[in-house]
C-alpha cells in the first residue's frame, strides 16, 4: 500500500567521530517527507565532528553531546528518551543505510499491521555493496543464535535500521551501552510480545579504513547478550541462583 508522506517520524542519530558524512546524512534525513523530529547524540567525538554539530540550525533538529564516548546503546537510550513523534527510528551517522528508504520501513507501522520494523539487508534484492565474507557469516549466526533464544524468524538481526512505535521504544529499559543493544533490544521486544515485521532495504557497507568500528570483540559481546537477555536465559539464571541459595544453605 502506498501512503501519503506525514511528519510522524523522530530519527535518533548516535554519532562518533563522524566528520566526513554527518552533514550529508543530515541534509538527507531532512530531505524526508517523513521525519518530524531528529536526535543527534555526538558520544564524545574528537575529530571535529562535534564543531560541525554545534553549528547545526535547524528547529527539527536537537543536538546532545556526551562528553565521553559511552557507546552505541548509551546514545540510542539518550536519543529514544527524547522522541516525540508516532514513531523511532534508528539512523547511523555513516551513510551505509538510506534515509530515502523510511517509507519502505514505515509501511508496516502505517498499515497497522506493526510495532516494530527490521530493516533487513539480507531480505531484499536492493543494491548491496560487496564486502567482508566473514563478517555477513558472523552477522547471520548472531541472528541464529538470538532467533534460537527469541523464538523469532529474523534474516538480520544486527541491522542498523529497527522502527517502533514511540510507546514501545520507551517502555524497553535499554541496559547496555555499546553495540550490545541489537541483542539486548530483540531479546526485550520479543519478550514483549509485540508484532514485528522485517523488510528489505540497500546497503552501502563501508570498510575499516573509511571508518567503520564494529569488530570481533563486539561478536563475542553479542553472543552474552544474545543469552544474558532472552526469557530463556534468564530461566537459567534464576534456576542456577536457586541452586546456589539451597547449596549454601545446606553448606
Amino acid at each position: 500500500m502506498t501512503h501519503t508522506p506525514r511528519r510522524c517520524l523522530t530519527v535518533v542519530v548516535p554519532c562518533y567521530n563522524e566528520h566526513g558524512t554527518v552533514e550529508l546524512l543530515l541534509d538527507r534525513v531532512l530531505a524526508s517527507p517523513w521525519v518530524e523530529q531528529v536526535i543527534v547524540v555526538d558520544d564524545g567525538s574528537t575529530d571535529g565532528t562535534r564543531e560541525l554539530l554545534a553549528r547545526v540550525d535547524d528547529p527539527v533538529v536537537e543536538v546532545v553531546f556526551h562528553e565521553q564516548n559511552r557507546g552505541k546503546g548509551a546514545a540510542l537510550r539518550m536519543g529514544f528518551s527524547k522522541a516525540s513523534s508516532e514513531y523511532v527510528i534508528v539512523q547511523d551517522a555513516d551513510l551505509e543505510y538510506d534515509p530515502d528508504e523510511y517509507e519502505l520501513v514505515l509501511e508496516p507501522l502505517e498499515d497497522g499491521d506493526a510495532d516494530v520494523v527490521y530493516g533487513s539487508r539480507f531480505l531484499s534484492g536492493r543494491p548491496h555493496r560487496v564486502l567482508y565474507f566473514w563478517h555477513s557469516v558472523g552477522n547471520r549466526m548472531l541472528t541464529l543464535a538470538s532467533n534460537m533464544f527469541t523464538d523469532l524468524n529474523l534474516t538480520d538481526m544486527e541491522t542498523c535500521y529497527k522502527a517502533f512505535r514511540r510507546e514501545v521504544i520507551q517502555a524497553v529499559d535499554i541496559e547496555e551501552d555499546r553495540f550490545g543493544f541489537e541483542p539486548e533490544i530483540t531479546a526485550k521486544i520479543a519478550a514483549m510480545q509485540v508484532r514485528v515485521y522485517e523488510v528489505g532495504i540497500s546497503y552501502s557497507g563501508r570498510t575499516y579504513e573509511e571508518g567503520k568500528k564494529i569488530g570481533w570483540r563486539d561478536g563475542v559481546r553479542a553472543m552474552v547478550c544474545i543469552v544474558r537477555y532472552s526469557e530463556p536465559g534468564r530461566r537459567v539464571r534464576r534456576a542456577l541462583g536457586a541452586s546456589n541459595a539451597i547449596g549454601r544453605r545446606a553448606s
